[in-house]
């Protein structure tokens, strides 16, 4: 009776064990499943990027090519300006990346340390214009930067990220903040550290997973911005690659031969925000999962 009453913990606990690899294993099914249906699209842009003017109207369509045409990349770059697009892309991410970091480093950092009257009603105003989309500002912003001579040139794609760096920046960096603990703060404050000593010796080391992911989100928002460089940019030596990526299409001498020449080019566009997403992935994930952890 005894051997009998000891063997059923043993068998609870091996169904268990089995239910749970079952479960596992499913899991992992499921998800593979859908990250080979999420990055189908991607895959399909590559292997089109390769392919001849034949074998993109072939039918039934293949994924991969026959012979891997590497000549593709070298023809869409050499035909069109895609090198001062890209260059383009370059300098108003220089221009503008580093203005919404620190900007909005600086204005979290108030929202999260200092108490002063009406700071939550001021927090509430910015996080309200998270609701406001960029279209609906848009008209206001064209005739303000129209008058100041702006159209045409990178300010106004550079200039307002210097003015706070966007509600989400501040709420992203608000609520990782509030994640430190304030003895770090006093304990700066004793040793005779004023509050910018603090927040670049204390605040901002804690806070690199945050400001990484913030740098990310940051670069795939510039760089893959296009309806702001299609308004304010007119001559197609100063496009984006975003835009030059649309007005690649109107290329008569490639009208006939232009999916896959388009496709390279889509794909050399893709591949410093992939690269960039991997190489901080682990800071990006851990920032957006503590940044939510207190209110």
């Amino acid at each position: 009776m005894q051997g009998s009453v000891s063997a059923t913990p043993r068998i609870g606990a091996a169904q268990a064990t089995h239910r749970r690899a079952t479960l596992a294993v499913f899991t992992y099914v499921v998800l593979l499943g859908l990250g080979i249906a999420f990055a189908y699209p991607f895959l399909w842009t590559v292997g089109t990027s390769l392919k001849t003017q034949q074998e993109t109207y072939a039918f039934p369509p293949s994924l991969l090519p026959a012979v891997p045409q590497w000549g593709n990349y070298a023809e869409a770059w050499a035909a069109h300006p895609v090198g001062r697009w890209i260059l383009n892309s370059v300098i108003v991410v220089l221009g503008a990346l580093p203005g919404g970091i620190i900007t909005a480093t600086l204005v979290a950092y108030s929202f999260a340390r200092f108490d002063y009257p009406g700071r939550d009603v001021f927090f509430m105003v910015v996080l309200g214009t998270m609701m406001l989309p960029f279209e609906v500002t848009l008209i206001p912003q064209y005739l303000l930067f129209h008058r100041l001579g702006w159209v045409d040139t990178y300010l106004p794609l550079v200039v307002p990220s210097w003015a706070g760096g966007g509600a989400f920046a501040i709420f992203l960096l608000r609520q990782f903040f509030m994640t430190i603990p304030r003895e770090f703060d006093d304990a700066a404050l004793l040793d005779g550290a004023n509050s910018l000593q603090v927040l670049w010796w204390i605040i901002v080391p804690l806070s690199r997973p945050a400001l990484v992911a913030l740098f990310i989100l940051g670069f795939l928002g510039h760089w893959n911005d296009f309806l702001g460089p299609l308004v304010y940019l007119n001559k197609m030596g100063m496009f984006t690659i975003a835009v030059g990526l649309r007005f690649f299409q109107h290329f008569p001498e490639v009208i006939a031969k232009m999916e896959h020449l388009l496709m390279a080019v889509t794909v050399m566009m893709s591949l410093p925000s992939i690269v960039l997403f991997f190489v901080g992935q682990r800071f990006f994930v851990k920032g957006i999962v503590l940044s939510g952890l207190k209110l």
